[in-house]
């Protein structure tokens, strides 16, 4: 008896960068799930139908990368708890009953700082830079981890106390100080900074004042490999530790592939697969 295989994709433009094949091929070996996992480019003007000719030809989820976080989240029927606060989706699950909208990038950013890196983040200060998909979808379980302080600083100030907004309720719920700040003068020694923009992929300026950073403390950016390289050089020049986002893609990877097959994968040995892949190029 043929059994068939369940196709997946990540869509973004650029995608053919993008390390979730390799990920989820590890899981799904590890897991003995029968499943594919591509890649698919999406025209800027043409995600939509790009999306819904893979779904329409079999295809049972994706994941959704820059810039398409909030087109996906337009595009689903039904939103995750997580996906309506941000109002941004990573990961699309394509249901009879219709499109689902889930948001993994935060917990899957909090899972790798807290286990990965071995950072409690309960009571801590937390800096996030940017206020867009990414940014988004990381607030809420940064609010749920438990911190003391958790500042939003963004270019556009209008943008950033939106996006809190959204999240007052969860703020105070679990007792954390929520506030929106310029990138110039938007606090100092912070004991977690996280750079949500797109600074590091575009190769442009490190966005806030060294000031920022604790000595000692954590800061992350969320992209990986030699996008990441200047904002980690950064903040190793001003004595904090840096960390790059390729954690946080396996664990949301995982968060992703628990939602789509009802399994959760052992991250730490693709995190480690994947670290020395990356090394070897």
């Amino acid at each position: 008896m043929k059994h068939s295989v369940d196709r997946y994709v990540v869509a973004g433009n650029p995608v053919e960068h993008s390390q979730s094949p390799f990920i989820h091929a590890q899981f799904a070996e590890a897991t003995g799930q029968a499943m594919v996992y591509d890649r698919l480019l999406c025209p800027l003007d043409g995600f939509a139908d790009s999306v819904t000719a893979f779904a329409a030809g079999g295809g049972r989820g994706c994941n959704v990368t820059v810039p398409f976080k909030f087109d996906a989240f337009g595009l689903a029927a039904r939103h995750s708890e997580r996906a309506a606060l941000a109002q941004a989706a990573n990961v699309l699950s394509f249901e009879a009953a219709g499109w689902v909208a889930h948001n993994s990038d935060g917990i899957g950013l909090v899972r790798d700082i807290e286990r990965n890196a071995g950072i409690p983040m309960r009571g801590t200060r937390v800096l996030l830079i940017g206020a867009g998909g990414a940014a988004a979808g990381a607030l809420g379980p940064l609010i749920e981890a438990g911190p003391a302080e958790l500042v939003v600083a963004n270019r556009s100030l209008d943008k950033a106390q939106t996006l809190l907004q959204r999240h007052a309720a969860l703020a105070a719920q679990h007792g954390t100080a929520l506030s929106a700040r310029p990138l110039a003068g938007c606090g100092t020694a912070f004991d977690v900074v996280v750079n949500a923009t797109a600074t590091s992929l575009q190769g442009a300026a490190i966005p806030v004042a060294p000031e920022v950073l604790r000595r000692g403390g954590l800061a992350l950016d969320m992209m990986y490999g030699p996008a990441a390289a200047g904002f980690m050089g950064w903040a190793e020049q001003h004595g904090a530790r840096s960390r790059d986002g390729l954690g946080m893609l396996v664990e949301q990877a995982a968060e992703a592939f628990f939602i789509w097959r009802g399994v959760r994968p052992d991250t730490a040995p693709v995190l480690s697969a994947l670290r020395a892949r990356l090394s070897a190029k």
